[in-house]
């Protein structure tokens, strides 16, 4: 066994257990820091591939960013877990079908002709090769418009996640547009008649 295969199979091991950690922790800060590890992983297997531009955006913006983010949120929150759990064995039967159903789909595309083990080595690349410069080519090029309904999406989660942790207060004041819209000029300004002064105070 080559050394190469080694090291990726170490980090495909030690992925899938993090990733199991994630959805079995009973604390949310462990699952954290369980994504962070199976991150660091899936890296380390994306450097194997000749792929650092994506390594190094994964560690930068999801480990960087998103995770702290989510450990901020989740430390500084008091959430109740237990209430969370509820109904977990409710929905288990059915997340257990979508999981097998995605395990299936994933066989199926893994075992074809395309991800064969012999097309898994990468092709042998020039010293000049950029991959940053190759994907940024693809994205904006060939993949346009992909990338563009990708950014919609998340524009869609966004919204949806601002509409569900929105909250009504009671000492907000609040003018809806449409009552500022239809506001006339009398509504708002009184004309005031004042006999005009006399010069001397006659």
């Amino acid at each position: 066994m080559e050394f190469k295969t080694f090291v990726f199979y170490m980090l495909a091991t030690i992925m899938v257990l993090a990733s199991l950690r994630v959805i079995t922790a009973r604390n949310p800060v462990h699952a954290a820091l369980a994504l962070v590890l199976a991150f660091f992983n899936a890296a380390g297997i994306w450097l194997l591939l000749h792929a650092e531009f994506l390594a190094i955006a994964l560690i930068m913006v999801y480990v960087g960013a998103v995770m702290v983010l989510f450990l901020f949120v989740v430390m500084m929150l008091d959430i109740n877990i237990d209430r969370l759990r509820q109904g977990f064995w409710h929905y288990l039967p059915l997340g257990g079908l979508v999981g097998a159903l995605m395990i299936f789909e994933m066989s199926v595309v893994l075992g074809g002709h395309y991800f064969s083990l012999a097309e898994m080595a990468p092709p042998a690349i020039p010293a000049d090769h950029s991959n940053t410069r190759i994907l940024g080519r693809l994205l904006f090029t060939d993949y346009a418009y992909p990338f563009e309904l990708a950014s919609i999406v998340l524009l869609v989660g966004i919204v949806a996640a601002v509409m569900l942790t929105l909250r009504k207060r009671k000492d907000t004041k609040f003018m809806h547009p449409s009552d500022q819209v239809k506001v006339r000029r009398n509504d708002r300004v009184r004309m005031v008649s004042m006999p005009a002064e006399k010069e001397g105070g006659e």
